[in-house]
C-alpha cells in the first residue's frame, strides 16, 4: 500500500515536470502570450482535463509553480533550530528553491523569460504575494508576535526582493551566478542596507 501510495506521488511529480516543461519550451520557442494550454498539454501527452488538475491557467505552468516548494517552505519554518534566525531560515528556504530550479536546468530560461513578459512578471508577482502571506504567517507563529506584526512581514517579503532583484541583475550581467547575486542580497539585509538612515536629522538640518 506504502509501495503504491510513493507510486502515485512519483507520477504526479513527474506529470507536472513535464508539464511544466513543456509550457516552458513552447513559451520560450513562441513566446508566452502564443502558447495555449491545449498545446502545452498535448506536448506533455496528457489531457487538458489534466493539465487543469496541476495548474489553473497557462502562466503558472510556464512559471513552473509547484505546491511543493511552499509545503517544504513552511516545514523548514516550523522546525527551524530555535537559534537559527529568522533571516537565516528564509536563505536557506530560497535556496532550497534555486537548488530544485538549477537541478531542472531551467533556472536562467524561466527567469529570462519572465523578466520580459510583463504578464507572467505579473503572475509570479501575484502568486508571490499569497506564498509571503503564508510564511509570514509561520514566521509570525514561530517568533512569537502576532500576524499584523511588521518585522515578520519585512523579513519575508525582503528576501522574496532580493531574489526578484538577483534575476532582473543576472539578466542584465549573466556572467554573475543568481546563487552570488542572491547571497549578496541576503547580506546586504543582514549587516542594515543603509545604517545611516535618519530623515528626523535630514529635516532637522534643512530647518536649521
Amino acid at each position: 500500500m506504502q509501495a503504491e501510495g510513493g507510486l502515485r506521488e512519483r507520477k504526479k511529480r513527474e506529470t507536472r515536470a513535464a508539464l511544466a516543461e513543456a509550457a516552458l519550451r513552447l513559451a520560450l520557442e513562441k513566446g508566452p502570450d502564443h502558447v495555449t494550454v491545449e498545446e502545452i498539454a498535448e506536448a506533455a501527452d496528457v489531457s487538458v482535463r489534466t493539465f487543469f488538475n496541476y495548474f489553473p491557467h497557462k502562466e503558472h505552468a510556464i512559471l513552473g509553480r509547484n505546491p511543493e516548494h511552499l509545503e517544504r517552505a513552511l516545514e523548514r519554518m516550523r522546525t527551524a533550530p530555535p537559534e537559527e534566525s529568522p533571516l537565516t531560515t528564509m536563505w536557506f528556504i530560497v535556496h532550497d528553491v534555486l537548488r530544485d530550479l538549477e537541478n531542472e536546468g531551467e533556472l536562467s530560461r524561466r527567469g529570462e523569460l519572465i523578466m520580459g513578459s510583463p504578464n507572467l512578471l505579473y503572475q509570479l508577482m501575484m502568486a508571490s504575494f499569497d506564498d509571503e502571506r503564508q510564511l509570514t504567517a509561520a514566521l509570525a507563529a514561530r517568533m512569537g508576535e502576532p500576524e499584523s506584526a511588521v518585522r515578520p512581514a519585512l523579513i519575508v517579503s525582503t528576501a522574496g526582493a532580493a531574489c526578484r532583484v538577483a534575476m532582473e541583475l543576472h539578466k542584465n550581467a549573466p556572467g554573475r551566478p543568481v546563487r552570488e547575486l542572491v547571497d549578496e542580497g541576503f547580506q546586504l539585509l543582514a549587516q542594515g542596507i543603509d545604517p545611516a538612515f535618519g530623515p528626523n536629522q535630514s529635516n532637522q538640518k534643512g530647518h536649521s
